[in-house]
């Protein structure tokens, strides 16, 4: 266990499988070598409705141009399951979506013609035995907005109250999530006591993907070891499956940062990440004392844009721009500890700099990791 690792929660653990999303990176040979897929190393074009928003920074890094396998873009939703609104911005309710969402299934919005904020006073929550996808797609004009009192999205496929569908929830395949064009803006998570961290988004179990979507202002707990995501918060996928995070924005500008005890914009544990052509900025962990927590602080402060904690998991960072975000303490950009020193970073064509404050850079600035742990940058810059 590393000096800076004290587990709160009885989490169930398991190894990450490592997953290599471009053929390039010429990684040294192991036993998952033949778990990676492989996929075409051309520049895909994506739809981007979020590329020039009336309010906000745009989705995604407008200079990201690395390649996004097929299982990583958005979701076809030509023939939804469900349709939010009949068309007016006042057909477009909290209790829509949340219904929608408890059925599952593609959901699209019917909204108008124009963007639409849609206020939720509870979290909308998926229920593990009504659809085995979910796909939640704003079509670049809706903002799902926590109005700083809830947090907007919920899945667990260990959590009774959603419905128990395997004998291993910690491992199963179903449900898949993504959410897509889609914008969640004033989350706060702070009141919540059991499944804490993850200001818009929490996750547990099956697959999460988020691709054209923008996290504005979202808020989690605020102090604390092993605890945060300001916007999402994520563990145990399928098989060991990484998230993908696509062409997406958390925070962007001054005054659209998110912020969380740890983990700024994202937190996990035993979690694998693939982000690419994304925008992580002005995001804050304000948690202060580390992990465990100094004598006399309440613990926290670590990751100001990305928290990974865990073992055997990989963080895999793509055409990705990484700036201005904020810590107390360790990994201004990106705080990774891999307690069993099986865990690896992956990092290309992506510019990591301007990040503020911490300590603990044995390799790269701004990174906190052990510097045992492995880390291939390749045609990027990291200051």
């Amino acid at each position: 266990m590393s000096f800076f690792i004290l587990k709160k929660r009885n989490l169930i653990k398991y190894i990450v499988l490592s997953v290599l999303i471009i053929t390039v990176f010429n990684c040294s040979k192991g036993e998952d070598d033949n778990m990676v897929p492989e996929i075409n190393n051309t520049v895909s074009e994506i739809d981007n409705p979020l590329e020039n928003p009336e309010n906000g920074p745009a989705a995604g890094n407008p200079n990201g141009n690395s390649p996004i396998p097929n299982e990583a873009k958005a979701e076809d939703v030509t023939n939804p399951d469900s349709v939010v609104g009949d068309g007016t911005p006042e057909s477009c309710t909290c209790e829509a979506v949340v219904d929608a969402v408890a059925n599952g299934g593609k959901i699209t919005f019917n909204c108008g013609t124009n963007p639409v904020t849609i206020k939720m006073n509870k979290p909308a929550k998926v229920f593990n035995n009504a659809n085995t996808e979910v796909v939640i797609d704003g079509g670049g004009l809706v903002t799902l907005s926590g109005d700083g009192v809830t947090r907007i999205l919920y899945m667990n496929t260990c959590d009774s109250d959603q419905v128990w569908t395997t004998g291993h929830c910690q491992n199963q395949d179903h449900p898949n999530l993504t959410v897509q064009n889609i914008t969640f803006a004033d989350g706060n998570s702070i009141n919540e006591e059991e499944f804490d961290g993850g200001g818009a988004i929490w996750v547990r179990g099956g697959r999460f993907k988020i691709v054209n979507c923008r996290f504005f202002n979202n808020k989690s707990i605020d102090i604390g070891p092993d605890v945060g995501g300001g916007a999402v918060r994520v563990f145990s996928q399928y098989n060991k499956l990484p998230v993908y995070v696509v062409n997406s924005t958390f925070g962007g500008a001054e005054g659209y940062g998110n912020e969380g005890a740890n983990g700024g914009a994202i937190s996990s544990i035993d979690v694998s990440w693939t982000i690419i052509n994304s925008v992580f900025s002005y995001n804050k962990a304000i948690g202060n004392g580390g992990n465990p927590a100094r004598p006399n602080t309440p613990g926290g402060g670590s990751g100001g844009a990305i928290y990974n904690d865990g073992n055997t998991m990989r963080l895999t960072v793509l055409g990705s721009l990484i700036e201005k975000n904020e810590v107390n303490e360790y990994g201004s950009s990106i705080f990774f500890v891999s307690n069993d020193y099986t865990g690896d970073i992956v990092i290309d064509n992506s510019t990591i700099k301007n990040n503020i404050g911490g300590s603990w850079y044995p390799v790269y600035p701004s990174i906190s990791m052990h510097q045992e742990t492995p880390i291939q940058v390749t045609n990027s810059v990291i200051e």
